[in-house]
């Protein structure tokens, strides 16, 4: 029975808080302290979640019942309400003048003309991926210490010390600008030189070739209860040995299933060079289950919250961590693993592999190589790692 205006206006607060339905979701919950708040329930990627809409009689029955409908609406766009009133306050946040964001483009901006363009990009990369979000929006001369540290903390959880001292740097570098160009006049930056944990240069974890045939049983079985999507990253990882950034941020405009081939375009990729991955029938299938959980994304890998985004760079390590891989294997460890493995188990030359992952020549012997494409030896190796892998899930 839908809401009248009369039973809001006359729901009186009880010991416990109670709810008072209208339909389609919408309903009003009254405290015990006798508010009245608006929440809609709602089901998104197969997970029920609330959204908190405002106030009775601040916001009225009639306006509650808009809300909803314009709430629905995003859904039928594979939009999640939450997140886009999340998205929604952060624009706002950054409409107002002097945001750190704002400084850290225009100084971006100033320094550009004398970089690279790969320096550029990943310099931008590190701040748009690990500071941004989390002051991005702050008014730049009300930003703390300790909200810098903690956003520099939570690049040090991933493992990645060297990322954190780079941004703590690039953070340096954004607020001397700010003072410089008068809108503050404290770098809360330059404080933090000896809060961060030191780091040694290592390679990534990775588990060798006698640990994968484990490795594969643990992942079919999912015991670690991964989302579908997760589930078929990293098997798609482990598949295409590619960079965890460039499979995370592939779109289907980048795939030709009918040529079998995935080209990540030059500004992708870290030596700012088109690279092609041959597709085996395994990555094809992968693609076409994809292509069924979620059509309407242009990523193959969507974010779980919002579907005009890809995935968080920082999925695919917490899966292997929920696997029981922390400290043992990671995403870039795929690699490492897949050099070795295809070299020893099936019999492929280091420089054939060594394309194939798109590594920066060093020697006049590899940059030889690298004038060539060897795309049937590639094409054919791809498909014998995939037939190689089933094999062993099958034993």
């Amino acid at each position: 029975m839908k809401l009248s205006d009369k039973a809001c206006r006359t729901a009186k607060p009880k010991e416990k808080a109670y709810k008072l339905f209208d339909g389609g979701g919408l309903y009003l919950e009254v405290t015990a302290k006798g508010s009245k708040l608006w929440r809609l329930k709602y089901r998104y990627l197969q997970k029920e979640k609330r959204l908190a809409l405002g106030s009775y009689p601040l916001i009225s029955l009639a306006e509650a019942r808009e809300l909803r409908e314009q709430n629905k609406k995003l859904l039928t766009q594979g939009i999640d309400p939450s997140a886009h009133k999340k998205e929604q306050k952060h624009l706002q946040r950054l409409n107002s003048d002097n945001t750190f964001e704002k400084l850290a483009c225009e100084w971006y901006d100033t320094q550009k003309p004398a970089w690279s363009e790969s320096h550029a990009r990943y310099t931008w990369r590190r701040l748009d991926q690990n500071i941004l979000p989390e002051i991005g929006h702050l008014p730049i001369k009300e930003v703390k210490p300790l909200q810098v540290l903690d956003a520099l903390k939570k690049v040090e959880a991933r493992g990645a010390n060297e990322m954190a001292s780079r941004c703590r740097s690039l953070c340096d570098q954004v607020f001397r600008y700010a003072i410089i160009s008068g809108r503050c006049e404290y770098n809360p930056a330059a404080d933090l030189q000896g809060a961060l944990q030191p780091y040694k240069k290592t390679h990534y974890a990775a588990i060798t070739s006698e640990q994968l045939p484990e490795f594969i049983r643990t992942l079919k079985s999912n015991r670690a209860r991964l989302y579908p999507h997760t589930l078929l990253a990293v098997e798609m990882l482990m598949l295409t040995f590619v960079r965890t950034s460039e499979l995370i941020k592939a779109t289907w405009d980048e795939f030709d299933l009918e040529a079998k081939v995935w080209r990540i375009p030059a500004e992708r990729m870290k030596m700012d060079r088109e690279h092609v991955v041959p597709l085996s029938a395994r990555v094809i299938d992968i693609l076409r289950e994809l292509k069924e959980l979620c059509p309407t994304s242009r990523y193959i890998f969507p974010s779980q919250i919002q579907l005009s985004k890809h995935m968080s760079n920082n999925t695919i390590l917490k899966a292997l961590e929920r696997m029981g891989y922390k400290g043992v294997m990671t995403g870039h460890g795929f690699r490492a693993l897949a050099m070795s493995t295809i070299k020893e188990k099936l019999g492929y030359a280091h420089e054939v592999v060594d394309l194939q992952l798109a590594h920066q020549k060093k020697s006049n012997v590899d940059r030889a190589y690298d004038r060539a494409t060897f795309i049937e030896e590639r094409t054919k190796m791809m498909q014998d790692w995939d037939d190689y892998i089933k094999s062993l899930g099958n034993k």
